[in-house]
């Protein structure tokens, strides 16, 4: 809490032209700077944003143990059912592209505060329908509310954690959806078998409700709105540079509509990885449908025993959070001392290369054991290797999609991955029991892995070539070749950070994030100093000549 004195300097200091880059990003020395936050109150937003993606990810499979009940009391077919989770799927696709004009002009915690019971509401409408029309509707807006949560997360934690630990975060959030979604079916299976299906839409609001009221103290992070809040209330003029995400409509539509759609048919890089996370998105939710199905027909499996199998799913996302983890606070440090010093952006694939053996391995595993003479425990297993693998691919392509570009091409490539994917999930489940009728189990999953086995490769070729790649992106400008070895990612603007000297405020810490100002042209400024300063030019007097 810092008083009115200290708060009018913050921002005086912020919208100065300096301190902040662009007027977007604050102070390292700002009080009010989410980076500066004491341990705790960062834990509290965190733990919060982990919650609201949580039961938003909770909602979309607890209706999947219920689905038999819809069909029966709805008098539908089981096809038209699964529409239930699809249309729920799909509500959550137009987040990645209307969340963050959201977030820009009225900070995060308002969206937040505000989708999450819109969510709630139609969830209860869900609950309380007569008919499948009725069902559908709710459950497709659902889904458009309670998306805003799933993206927010991301810049959540971006706003208030390092960006040294970008995969930690990535990790964690990745499991908030992972693991909520894995509990859908643990849970609601059991409610189903004593409450019947609208309960399983009944839970969503029971856990819902503590949840918004442990979030609803929570203070917004984004930086541009802090910036504004203390500048109406200190009085202060706060010039911003205009949002990344557009200013006009046209614009608005430009950033995320346009280009996601031009860079999902012309740039390699998210061509590549769009495709590999869309296909693993699907195969992932097919399983809710296919698991019990599988379980019930071939091991007897009550609806019980069904949700208790997918803790295997929760098992596997733990692992491959770790496993994340780990090689991204190990990697650099072994760059740093045998790689010139620096860390090539293309080190974020590690954990793809090992999930894609993962997934290929464990979708035929799947496959060839799911069957009587075999003990139920194996194709469980093959289950948290295949969560295993697919988590860690998704981890690693968000977080090289992150940093591969410019802040808005950024927004626009994580736009592209997110909306398809989620568009790709909700279409595989309405299809997987006619691939299981037609092919038989085994060969319907076997076609999931010679699929992911074709896939497997992009994750060594976004190694081997990926800086080829993002130096000759249209979406990244170039950079002068006698200024750096290759193109410079996010990693290796970060360790600029250590080389300027003399007061100058380094902002590097933080380019990555940054959404009020073209991260290039940040890095074009301290490569520049850090080449005065190893000529011995100091830096303020040269930049007051110039």
């Amino acid at each position: 809490m810092t008083n009115s004195s200290n708060s009018g300097d913050a921002t005086k200091e912020t919208a100065g032209s300096t301190p902040a880059a662009g007027g977007h990003m604050m102070s390292a020395t700002d009080p009010d700077n989410p980076q500066n936050w004491p341990v705790y109150k960062k834990v509290y937003v965190s733990v919060v944003a982990f919650a609201f993606s949580w039961v938003v990810a909770f909602g979309a499979t607890a209706y999947t143990p219920g689905i038999t009940g819809v069909v029966q009391h709805l008098d539908v077919t089981m096809q038209v059912a699964i529409l239930g989770l699809s249309l729920y799927l799909l509500g959550i696709a137009f987040a990645p592209i209307t969340t963050p004009h959201l977030s820009e002009r009225y900070g995060r915690q308002a969206v937040y505060l505000v989708t999450l019971p819109i969510f709630a509401l139609f969830i209860l409408g869900a609950s309380f329908s007569h008919s499948f029309a009725a069902l559908a509707v709710c459950r497709f807006f659902a889904g458009f509310f309670g998306g805003p949560s799933l993206v927010l997360i991301e810049g959540t934690f971006a706003d208030v954690w390092s960006a040294q630990i970008t995969v930690a975060y990535y990790s964690v959030l990745a499991a908030s959806s992972f693991t909520g979604a894995a509990a859908g079916p643990l849970i609601g299976g059991f409610i189903f078998a004593y409450g019947g299906w609208r309960w399983t839409q009944w839970i969503v609001l029971i856990l819902a409700l503590p949840i918004y009221l442990f979030g609803i103290a929570m203070p917004d992070t984004y930086p541009r709105e802090i910036q504004r809040r203390r500048a109406k209330r200190t009085g202060t003029p706060l010039k911003l540079l205009p949002a990344q995400s557009g200013v006009t409509l046209a614009d608005m539509f430009t950033v995320t509509f346009l280009t996601p759609i031009k860079m999902l048919v012309t740039e390699p890089v998210v061509i590549g990885l769009s495709l590999y996370v869309g296909f693993i998105f699907g195969v992932t939710f097919q399983f809710f449908i296919s698991i019990p199905a599988v379980l019930e027909l071939t091991y007897s499996f009550t609806v019980q025993q069904v949700g208790i199998a997918f803790s295997a799913a929760i098992l596997g996302s733990i692992l491959s959070t770790v496993m994340s983890m780990a090689i991204d606070f190990s990697v650099p440090h072994w760059c740093t001392k045998n790689h010139d010093g620096t860390v090539p952006e293309e080190y974020r694939m590690l954990p793809a290369m090992i999930g894609g053996l993962m997934v290929t391995t464990s979708l035929f595993w799947i496959a060839w054991t799911a069957k009587p003479s075999v003990h139920y425990l194996s194709p469980i297993f093959g289950t948290t290797l295949y969560i295993w693998g697919a988590m860690s691919i998704i981890i690693s392509s968000i977080s090289y999609l992150f940093d591969a570009y410019p802040p808005r091409g950024t927004l626009s490539a994580l736009t592209a991955a997110a909306s398809f994917r989620l568009v790709i999930a909700a279409i595989i489940p309405l299809v997987i029991i006619q691939m299981i009728t037609n092919l038989t189990g085994a060969w319907a999953v076997s076609t999931f892995g010679f699929i992911s086995a074709a896939f497997a490769p992009i994750p060594w070729i976004l190694y081997l070539f990926g800086a080829r790649l993002r130096a000759h992106s249209k979406y990244n400008p170039p950079m002068p070749a006698s200024m750096m070895k290759g193109h410079l990612g996010r990693d290796e603007e970060m360790q600029m950070e250590g080389m300027q000297t003399q007061g100058t405020q380094m902002q590097g810490r933080r380019i990555g994030h940054a959404t009020g100002a073209d991260k290039s042209l940040i890095m074009m400024q301290l490569i520049t100093e850090s080449i005065m300063v190893a000529k011995g030019v100091d830096i303020p007097t040269w930049f007051d000549k110039k």
